[in-house]
């Protein structure tokens, strides 16, 4: 029998995030492209500075109302008509707000963008926000937050913004807003959101695919390039605080049979220097089946399915006022959550006593940095990445410096980088579960003061 000859493996080609182009409008839009031969389904990113810090008082959660709303119908479309436009061309478009400000997600095959970017402008330049639409979307919103009460994972996140930050911050609050806050929200509240905030002067679009034959400058001349608005200064992002004293603090759940783990403290984000060394140090912490916490917690003690730790910027500007969640989150069975917390609190004792070691330093490289280039195979990785960095004010070749400090970094930096990020007693752990069961465990351990609430 003839066998086909096995395949040598070729030589590897140098890789780094791509850097775009930019431009600008003359409308005063920011644009950023990237020419991904290949791709023939064009990625497109929207973002507008319009932070949840700018929403009314009481009115939380309007900016979440506005975003959806964007495609609930134009002046020249119902909402229904709007939906069966981007049916036809074979595009999906999302919009979500966050602590930065909105996102518009666009995704199109290549031969139908003129289309919908026809459609992407017609919803940011005169979106509907009927009456009937917005009430219906309230109460969409409204059906959604008990579910999310419901759900521990969801639950733990909402205490522990509650439990770090002061009252008075936005940050404090739940990002799409309250049942009292969402329930104040009509037409008049979005419609003066979208007035105050939503202008080409201060937003960004990130274009990202193969980008062949398209006379792309007239594209958007025709379609975003008709957007108007009067020109406004982006709002001053105001200092965060947060108080990371060392607590624990329990939402009681009656008869549950796991407990939630979410464990966290701010710290600083992306464009302090230690970044690189806290990702890699965070990924060896908890990044992956193969990192310290699951080799004890899931390999060795059978505790849980997995848990992770890791760093989320939450909002960022050059200035230095921004600054990062910093959690580990994973779930473990009722009776094992005292013994799961201590062991978990003895790996962190432990990597600040002994180190974490050069291999487990080189794991974390070959992951990060050896995946980088399928984590970015489609337009849409690329766009998401190049509107995070817009959004978080770095430089347009920050993904690409990155992975280079990230190969660069030492097992010692990153060793300093993960314990001073994950101090022992600086950090407040939220348990949704049975307080009755585990209160006493937990007490026990000496991590910090325990409350119980309910909810």
């Amino acid at each position: 029998m003839d066998f086909h000859p096995q395949p040598t493996p070729g030589v590897a080609r140098p890789w780094a995030f791509p850097a775009p182009d930019r431009g600008k409008l003359d409308n005063g839009l920011t644009l950023l492209t990237s020419h991904r031969p290949g791709q023939q389904v064009v990625a497109v990113e929207i973002f507008v500075p319009a932070p949840l810090d700018a929403e009314p008082a009481g009115l939380d959660g309007v900016a979440t109302i506005m975003a959806r709303a964007l495609s609930e119908g134009t002046d020249q479309r119902s909402a229904e008509e709007f939906a069966a436009e981007l049916e036809r061309c074979g595009a999906t478009l999302d919009a979500h707000a966050d602590h930065p400000g909105v996102r518009v997600s666009l995704e199109v095959p290549v031969s139908r963008l003129p289309k919908a970017l026809g459609l992407l402008s017609e919803a940011l330049i005169a979106p509907a926000f009927l009456d009937t639409e917005i009430e219906r979307l309230v109460r969409n919103r409204l059906d959604e937050i008990p579910h999310e009460t419901a759900n521990p994972s969801r639950r733990a996140a909402k205490q522990l913004s509650k439990e770090l930050f002061p009252a008075e911050s936005r940050m404090s609050r739940p990002r799409q807003g309250t049942e009292e806050t969402v329930a104040a929200i009509d037409a008049a509240a979005v419609r003066a959101f979208y007035e105050a905030y939503v202008r080409p002067g201060t937003a960004t679009a990130v274009v990202v695919g193969d980008l062949t034959g398209v006379d792309l400058d007239k594209v958007l001349a025709d379609t975003l390039g008709a957007w108007t608005g009067e020109p406004a200064e982006p709002l001053p992002m105001p200092p965060i605080t947060a108080d990371d004293t060392g607590r624990v603090v329990i939402v009681d759940r009656p008869g549950a049979v796991q407990t939630q783990l979410l464990i966290g403290r701010i710290g600083a984000d992306r464009h302090d220097r230690v970044w690189p060394a806290q990702v890699l140090g965070t990924y060896c912490l908890g990044g992956t089946l193969t990192s310290r916490l699951d080799k004890v917690l899931r390999e060795e003690k059978g505790y849980t399915y997995g848990v992770r730790a890791f760093g989320q910027v939450l909002r960022s500007d050059a200035e230095g006022n921004g600054a990062s969640m910093l959690a580990i989150s994973g779930s473990v069975d009722t009776p094992n959550t005292g013994p799961a917390l201590g062991d978990l609190w003895q790996v962190l004792r432990t990597l600040a006593a002994e180190g974490l070691t050069d291999a487990e330093r080189e794991t974390a490289v070959q992951n990060l940095v050896g995946v980088a280039p399928l984590k970015y195979e489609t337009a849409a990785s690329v766009a998401g990445t190049l509107a995070d960095q817009v959004e978080q004010h770095l430089p347009d070749d920050f993904q690409a410096q990155l992975y280079a400090r990230l190969a660069e970094t030492g097992t010692v930096e990153a060793t300093a980088a993960v314990v001073s990020a994950f101090p022992v007693d600086r950090l407040v752990t939220v348990l949704v579960g049975d307080a009755a069961q585990i209160a006493d465990p937990v007490r026990e351990l000496g991590i910090g003061e325990v409350t119980v609430v309910t909810g």
